[in-house]
């Protein structure tokens, strides 16, 4: 008797590894798209699944004398974010990391992160948040690498940072609606195809790990919108509520994941929203040099909502990379007025002088992203 139960446990045991590999048979050929060391809180298709390990998304900031792990004189930041060259008098937005509850995320280290991607190619693709995650992410590397063996290319609208010894490179896709913006139609107008994306996501073909992220330009309101009409299919289309616009755009970019990438072979990371700190929704953050302690109450963006739906409909496992409420916190990390080189009148008057309450000092907030970035290779 006590034979055959134990014949009836092993046939159950591995009845159940079975059923583990069909519902996941991509993480059991390619060593796993699940994350190694410290797993991270990822959206998984096909429902979620949540690794009780580790929520990176929820913790807090704290202050590290060992930081920044590279300075601005990076010669690949561009002017707007080199906030310390720009004048900026304080440094300490340079010096907090993000320490999640119960786990912590690894420092970057430029070497063991090469080591992971090489013979790859990284495509971040998105808007000018996600070049600003591009500079980070090349000056966090860039300084192990002797100068004779980096280079930076141009072709079209992306533009690669290349290592050579590790035949690596780190590329950024300018797309901030991922779906198409054309000229056309009478008056030559500017029409958003929600439903169109080849033109941008050739592009993307044959690319190793794939990040992407759109947000802000579909929150543009009617003085600062980017396009004069919607278009689906046929229709053309003057007024849509910005949400149900994301909401099928995304489903447009979602649909192409699904029919046109492998996820044996292709990695691919959604970052959530960056919020702003402008005074239009009650912030502001000029002269702000300390991280908010704590939030009166927590605001779940809509976009972010509206992405959490699209990702858990895919088929394919997209990974979820939620910087949203963290990033929340980071009043004191933006160029404010210290975009560009201002004079000390300007200072003084800060009269018609412009605000950036949007982008991030680098170093600074971003480095952040990447070391998240660099623990879920």
């Amino acid at each position: 008797m006590a034979s055959f139960f134990f014949f009836f446990i092993i046939i159950f045991l591995s009845f159940f590894h079975s059923a583990l590999l069909l519902l996941n048979p991509a993480d059991h050929e390619t060593g796993g798209l699940a994350v190694q060391a410290d797993d991270i809180n990822i959206v998984q298709t096909r429902g979620v699944l949540w690794n009780n390990k580790c929520d990176f998304s929820v913790g807090k900031w704290v202050y590290d004398q060992s930081y920044p792990l590279y300075d601005s004189t990076c010669p690949y930041l561009s002017t707007a974010v080199t906030c310390q060259k720009n004048g900026r008098p304080d440094s300490d937005y340079e010096k907090w990391k993000w320490k999640p509850y119960g786990c912590s995320v690894p420092r970057f280290d430029a070497l063991r992160f090469l080591a992971k991607v090489r013979r790859k190619r990284i495509m971040l693709v998105g808007d000018s948040i996600m070049r600003n995650q591009w500079e980070s992410l090349v000056c966090l590397v860039q300084g192990v690498i002797p100068t004779a063996r980096k280079r930076v290319t141009y072709n079209g609208p992306s533009m690669a940072f290349h290592a050579m010894d590790f035949e690596t490179s780190i590329e950024f896709f300018w797309a901030p609606l991922l779906v198409e913006l054309k000229r056309g139609g009478p008056g030559n107008k500017r029409i958003l195809h929600l439903d169109l994306i080849e033109e941008n996501a050739r592009y993307w073909r044959g690319a190793d790990i794939l990040v992407f992220d759109s947000a802000h330009w579909w929150t543009h309101s009617d003085q600062t919108s980017s396009w004069d009409y919607y278009m689906e299919g046929n229709s053309l289309i003057r007024n849509m509520n910005p949400m149900v616009a994301y909401q099928k755009g995304l489903s447009t970019w979602a649909k192409w994941v699904d029919l046109n990438l492998d996820p044996r072979k292709t990695r691919v990371i959604f970052r959530s929203m960056s919020p702003r700190h402008n005074r239009q929704n009650g912030w502001k953050c000029y002269n702000q040099k300390q991280p908010l302690p704590f939030f009166s109450h927590q605001h779940v963006p809509g976009p972010l909502i509206v992405l959490q739906g699209v990702l858990k409909r895919m088929s394919f496992p997209v990974y979820l990379q939620d910087i949203t409420t963290m990033t929340a916190f980071r009043r004191d990390g933006h160029p404010s007025i210290y975009r560009k080189l201002i004079t000390q009148e300007e200072k003084q008057k800060l009269e018609g002088v412009s605000s950036d309450c949007s982008h991030w000092c680098l170093p600074g907030v971003p480095d952040s992203w990447n070391e998240m970035l660099s623990a879920l290779l």
